[in-house]
């Protein structure tokens, strides 16, 4: 319930369209419950028991004067023009309010429709900026395919299980109490009998729910296993190839597939289980109550008249569809909770690398940057241990070492990648953590090991990050980079599309276009992370 209210909060800018589609919802539930009333008066017209009226009333806002001056107004019609005309008369009332009823629906609809995709568009955007905001460090302990899930199946089960279901929430219950409260008004004791049984329904379906959260969320955590298979399979498959592992890769991505696949099916039968457990316990609840109120008025110890006990017949029966889909709302939130859940996740991960509330804002560099007595850990070993050293403003400096021995962890302690774990790194002898971490990220200029490339033009891939530029500069830091000459081979040029992470290029090209990137950027503090290794 605590999960479902924060997934509510999400729904608060948008509460004047809510609050319409629940006016709209109540007006559409008494426009049903009109034309259901209209069952009494039909059936004393049929069978001749309409209780004859002959002096009308004053109108009142009020159930007994509506209904009192409603069958003087048949009354005349019957003495006046026969009996076939107030069936006729009825019958256009019926009518009437039916389309008024569908009318109304279709107006709560129309203002569902911009919550449910309002606030699905929200979530997608609060995950992706979180994303963003979230340190290296989770993304080395978590699966890349996994996060995607989260990002798209998760969010997408939501929209399906719960933002689905939200149509039904603001909607069913109204029509319940709706139709409860004149149920309740019609006959006392066969409304409180009905309400005795209702728990025991209530008891089933939660337990039922219960199960399926529980599947609903392993489910989600299997297909998060399986992208993981296909993203690093993609990522791979020249390696794949090269070691003829593709049976082997094979075999472990139908296993499991297979397992996902169980799993579903066991959620599914559990899913389809809603629709007829609620149906038939609707049905055991009104033969129950067709059985009590039936021995009641046959004994003349109901307040209802025949055709009154077969209209509050007909009334509950139109309760059980609305507690149908609201049961199945019920389970389909306990599907999507599973999701949320997962969501909820990364939202509430630590992002770690803190800005101080403080902190300095700077747009230039004149000194120095220097490393005074900083460790480091990832886990439990120690990558640097009480290292120190300062390079000024203007040099060129190269760390040279065997794999692991800490280098390129330098160069991510720098822009804050990471934290030092002891001791602090100072440029121009302000500590970088008391510097806003954009302003300290924008003085640096970063080529990574792996050239980091995106499936856009080469245009962009080396204006990334930078707002506004021109054809003329992007080339000139080609040049620069020496990627000019194979830019200019292409027919394009700088416009041509390089594919997914840059797979159109070779190693060497790659890493000139980051070369080039970082160039074209000018910062004053340069960092090459063995950026010429290809």
């Amino acid at each position: 319930m605590k999960r479902f209210k924060q997934l509510l909060m999400y729904v608060k800018p948008y509460w004047g369209k809510a609050i319409l589609n629940g006016v709209f919802n109540i007006l559409g539930s008494i426009s049903s419950l009109f034309s259901l009333t209209m069952v009494i008066p039909f059936l004393g017209i049929l069978f001749g028991t309409q209780p004859a009226v002959h002096d009308s009333i004053p109108f009142e806002f009020s159930i007994n004067s509506i209904q009192h001056n409603f069958n003087y107004f048949l009354t005349q019609t019957i003495e006046n023009h026969g009996a076939a005309s107030a069936l006729l008369i009825v019958s256009i009332i019926v009518v009437l309010t039916s389309l008024l009823k569908n009318l109304f629906i279709f107006l709560a609809n129309f203002f569902m429709a911009p919550i449910r995709n309002g606030v699905i568009r929200d979530i997608r955007n609060v995950l992706y900026d979180k994303i963003l905001r979230l340190p290296l460090s989770f993304f080395s302990n978590e699966k890349k395919g996994d996060i995607i899930t989260r990002m798209s199946n998760d969010v997408q089960e939501i929209e399906w299980s719960i933002m689905s279901s939200i149509e039904m929430i603001f909607r069913d219950p109204l029509t319940i109490v709706i139709y409860l409260v004149t149920l309740f008004f019609m006959s006392y004791q066969l409304t409180l009998f009905a309400l005795l049984l209702l728990p025991i329904t209530a008891l089933v379906i939660g337990r039922v729910g219960k199960v399926l959260r529980k599947q609903s969320n392993q489910g989600q955590r299997r297909i998060g296993g399986i992208i993981s298979v296909v993203e690093e399979t993609l990522s791979g498959i020249r390696i794949i190839k090269g070691f003829n592992a593709e049976d082997k890769m094979n075999q472990r991505f139908k296993s499991m597939n297979h397992f996902y696949t169980q799993l579903m099916i066991k959620l599914f039968r559990r899913r389809y289980l809603a629709s007829p457990l609620s149906e038939f316990l609707g049905t055991v609840v009104l033969v129950s109550l067709m059985y009590f109120g039936g021995t009641l008025v046959i004994n003349n110890k109901a307040e209802l008249t025949s055709q009154e006990f077969i209209a509050y017949l007909v009334i509950f029966s139109q309760i059980i569809n609305p507690a149908k889909a609201f049961s199945q709302a019920y389970y389909n939130i306990q599907k999507g909770m599973a999701s949320l859940d997962r969501i909820e996740q990364i939202l509430k991960a630590d992002i770690k690398i803190y800005e101080e509330a403080n902190a300095l804002s700077i747009n230039q560099f004149q000194h120095s940057i220097e490393f005074r007595n900083v460790s480091f850990k990832y886990e439990e070993e120690y990558v640097l241990k009480n290292v120190s050293f300062k390079i000024e403003k203007g040099k060129t400096v190269a760390l040279v070492g065997p794999s692991g021995a800490g280098k390129s962890t330098i160069a991510d302690l720098i822009p804050r990648f990471f934290d030092a774990t002891e001791g602090e790194i100072l440029i121009d002898n302000i500590p970088i953590k008391k510097i806003k971490i954009k302003d300290l990220r924008a003085l640096m200029g970063i080529v990574t090991q792996q050239p980091v490339l995106f499936n856009d033009t080469i245009y962009r891939n080396i204006a990334f990050g930078v707002e506004e530029t021109t054809e003329e500069k992007v080339l000139e830091a080609a040049k620069v980079a020496n990627a000019y000459d194979f830019i200019m081979e292409y027919p394009n040029h700088v416009y041509t599309n390089i594919g997914d992470s840059g797979d159109k290029l070779s190693g060497g090209q790659k890493q000139r276009i980051s070369i080039a990137r970082a160039v074209l950027k000018n910062p004053p503090i340069l960092i090459l992370d063995e950026a010429t290794s290809s």
